[in-house]
């Protein structure tokens, strides 16, 4: 709504309308006043309405604050004037084939809150310790009763746990002695434990995971490992947490090639820092590219899930092109979910465009308190959609399945929300420029992305997989701000890449970054055995 003509108006002069308004007196110039006066007015209230909108935005970025969560109407359907029509018999729908979990879970106990403590099994790197009866053997009397014979049962289970420096050292000290008659000196050999580098596989590995899982910057650790008196500087860090890249490089490059064959990607991007960049972004002749960005990209294959990063200059959409110039020609087009930004684009001819349907969500639940009525419709509607969704997620149901359950129980409740939105257009009942009216055009313009999961089987609804995976990268910008060059990006994105793609794995980071230094000349021989899923069979028994 664009700003009307001011109304320059005296209070002498607005007294003296207001008694010609009374008296039925009003002149050409006077309606010609009051036309300017209530289109002001108008505008003023919706300059209001905006300006609250921005206030709302401003305490959520500064001060982190959260938008307070509507209560669900009793009735469970859409609020307001019902204009999603089909809403309520999708619900109903949709309810019939919840019966059934939902009675279970009313049959079934009450989920008491946690406690904290954590059962035994849960630790798996532990160091086991037999501890046997120094007195009793199997197949001995009871000193009890003296009639039974004692016999073997599982054994009980205590836990211990210690703590030390993120690196720890062991001083050797080797006798030396001296012949008194020739003088040559003898001294006592290294256990064979010590092995014959000074700082070992496991010591970088828990380095790379110190800065590329927990984000702890190196002068940090450097301070912390002088403090509990073990000290390592950054520097001599650094050069460890690189010899783990060179050994894990193969790995990641083979990753790339599996991801690009992937049936679903997810694809994001956030902003980020390298100094060498910025000082190109000062020089006389600034680049023609000067942002930073990190990429996120996770790909679904055969059940499993491998995360890619890239920072440096470019954005998502770039990042997606050359990941896809590797997926073998007979495959077909990958499914590819991101937001609506154009920075995500790439050959749309060679992909299943998918937007996220959690980011138009959003954009109402941000319009709660200035239209609530309004909002209420959309988020509604959709939270009934992403209800279904989670229910066919619950049900294991296949790609076509899931299609056939959203098609049915999903498709009326859209249907009836495009009818309403288009009805808010046409009917003119919203200012197009206002934040509503902006939140009702981007789902509009993005309907067919937004609702591929209608139409495509195994489409997702929402990005959420990869905002999530980009915590890691906002962790690490968080901590340490920054990356001192390219290469140092670059050899944070590879590590990054399989420690996240481990975690997904459900693989220990630790132990596959020590395998993965310990048989480099393997790793590099058939990086396809020493996947993180794989590397076990490789290893061998134990």
């Amino acid at each position: 709504m664009k700003r009307p003509e001011d109304v320059t108006l005296s209070r002498e002069e607005g007294e003296a309308l207001i008694t010609r308004l009374e008296r039925d007196a009003l002149t050409a110039e006077d309606r010609r006043m009051l036309v300017k006066v209530l289109t002001f007015y108008f505008w003023l209230l919706f300059a209001l309405r905006e300006a609250k909108l921005s206030l709302k935005r401003l305490k959520a970025l500064v001060f982190g604050e959260k938008p307070k969560k509507r209560e669900p109407p009793p009735s469970g359907g859409t609020p307001g004037n019902g204009g999603a029509s089909g809403a309520g018999e999708g619900a109903r729908a949709a309810a019939e084939v919840r019966s059934s979990s939902e009675q279970g879970l009313a049959e079934g106990s009450v989920r008491r809150p946690g406690h904290g403590r954590q059962g035994a099994d849960v630790y798996h790197a532990v160091t086991r310790v037999e501890c046997r009866h120094e007195e009793l053997a199997v197949g001995e009397r009871c000193p009890a009763c003296g009639r039974g014979r004692l016999y073997r049962l599982p054994p009980s289970v205590e836990m211990r746990l210690d703590g030390n420096a993120l690196l720890s050292a062991v001083r050797y000290e080797l006798e030396k002695l001296r012949c008194s008659a020739c003088g040559q000196v003898f001294r006592a050999a290294l256990p064979a434990t010590a092995g014959t580098e000074k700082y070992k596989a496991r010591a970088r590995a828990v380095l790379a995971l110190g800065r590329y899982y927990l984000g702890v910057p190196l002068y940090r650790l450097e301070g912390y490992q002088a403090l509990v008196g073990v000290p390592v500087p950054d520097a001599t860090q650094w050069d460890l947490i690189e010899e783990v890249g060179d050994c894990a490089f193969p790995v990641f490059k083979y990753l790339e090639r599996l991801a690009a064959q992937g049936e679903v990607i997810y694809q994001d991007d956030t902003a980020a820092r390298v100094l060498a960049l910025i000082a190109e972004n000062r020089q006389p002749e600034v680049p023609e590219r000067t942002g930073m960005y990190t990429t996120g990209l996770i790909a679904e294959m055969e059940g499993r899930r491998i995360c890619l990063y890239y920072a440096g200059r470019q954005h998502a959409g770039e990042n997606l092109a050359v990941l896809l110039s590797k997926r073998e020609p007979q495959r077909g087009k990958p499914l590819v979910m991101s937001d609506a930004l154009a920075s995500n684009a790439a050959d749309e001819q060679t992909l299943i465009r998918c937007h996220c349907l959690a980011h138009g969500q959003r954009k109402f639940r941000d319009l709660d308190e200035v239209f609530p009525g309004e909002s209420a419709v959309v988020t509604q509607v959709l939270r009934q959609v992403f209800e279904h969704d989670e229910e066919a997620r619950e049900q294991q149901l296949s790609a076509a399945a899931r299609l056939a359950y959203h098609q049915t129980y999903s498709g009326p409740l859209l249907a009836g929300l495009k009818a309403w939105l288009e009805q808010q257009g046409t009917e003119r009942t919203v200012e197009p420029n206002s934040s509503l009216g902006q939140a009702i055009a981007y789902l509009l313009k993005h309907w067919v992305p937004l609702t591929r999961f209608l139409t495509v089987p195994g489409a997702p609804l929402d990005n959420n997989v990869a905002e999530r995976a980009l915590k890691l990268c906002l962790r690490q910008r968080k901590n340490s701000l920054f990356y001192a060059t390219e290469h140092s990006a670059y050899i944070a994105s590879l590590l990054t890449s399989v420690i996240a793609t481990c975690v997904q794995a459900g693989v220990n980071a630790l132990e596959y970054l020590v395998a993965v230094q310990e048989n480099r000349q393997a790793v590099f021989a058939n990086p396809a055995a020493w996947l993180p899923w794989t590397y076990d069979t490789a290893l061998g028994p134990s």
